[in-house]
């Protein structure tokens, strides 16, 4: 499963991957109510982008991640932070434990979970009135324009699945599909916030953060490396070794019914 590639790069995933705002997690913490000693379960938690700034936050995390490369370094990063745990196992499959918890949220991997049971499950494993949070991420239109406009010949030509003449959306033609949860008979207040940001990568940052993503990695070893040289010699050549991308992360929840 594509998936699974996460685990192969589990510490390039911890160095390249960015981390969430802090105005984020603090809209999770205010959304979910949550204090000191908030039981929180994180689904999929890769390496701890957002564990460990809950865990400092002093709340206790129970961490459940796919991939034991990954668990292994999100343990190192929490190391200083005893309220955390990391548990090797498949959310789907995991045995809830019998208390409940105050909040379970998904940071960038619910659209790995199974639709068929990933609501449910998170409501059984809340107590009433408990949040549901996701986090999505996505590019959306800014930073160096005009490199992710001449960026898509390399795609095309290396990758076969590349629509043609695709283009980048504006953030504010960026629609939130909360369909699954305003139908869902388990949750109700869904709400969504928004936060852009800009990152700058130097060319060697940037190839790193595209070798974490699934459907690079998925690339066949040829197409993948005349990928990565196209891409690496545009921005030598035009952008003198350093581009900006611009991210949109959605923080959606979504409260138990009682």
């Amino acid at each position: 499963m594509l998936r699974d590639t996460f685990d192969e790069a589990a510490e390039l995933y911890d160095r390249a991957r960015p981390r969430y705002p802090r105005a984020l997690v603090d809209d999770l913490a205010r959304a979910a109510g949550l204090g000191p000693g908030s039981r929180v379960l994180e689904i999929a938690p890769g390496t701890g982008q957002l564990t460990v700034p809950l865990a400092e936050s002093g709340y206790r995390i129970t961490a459940v991640e796919l991939g034991p490369s990954l668990a292994t370094v999100a343990r190192r990063n929490l190391r200083d932070l005893p309220l955390a745990e990391v548990t090797v196992a498949d959310f789907e499959q995991w045995p809830l434990p019998p208390e409940p918890f105050d909040l379970v949220v998904c940071a960038t991997a619910f659209h790995w979970l199974d639709p068929a049971v990933r609501l449910p499950r998170a409501a059984q494993a809340l107590r009433p009135g408990g949040v549901f949070a996701v986090v999505t991420t996505q590019h959306v239109k800014g930073g160096t324009v005009d490199f992710f406009e001449r960026v898509q010949r390399c795609y095309e030509q290396w990758d076969p699945a590349t629509p043609p003449d695709l283009q980048q959306v504006d953030e504010a033609d960026t629609v939130t599909d909360t369909e699954e949860w305003d139908r869902s008979e388990h949750f109700d207040r869904v709400s969504v916030q928004r936060h852009a940001r800009d990152i700058a990568y130097s060319v060697d940052e940037y190839i790193d953060v595209l070798l974490t993503y699934s459907g690079h990695r998925a690339l066949d070893a040829p197409s993948r490396h005349g990928l990565l040289v196209c891409i690496r010699d545009l921005i030598q050549t035009r952008y003198g070794g350093r581009v900006t991308k611009r991210y949109l992360h959605e923080l959606i929840t979504a409260r138990r019914v009682s």
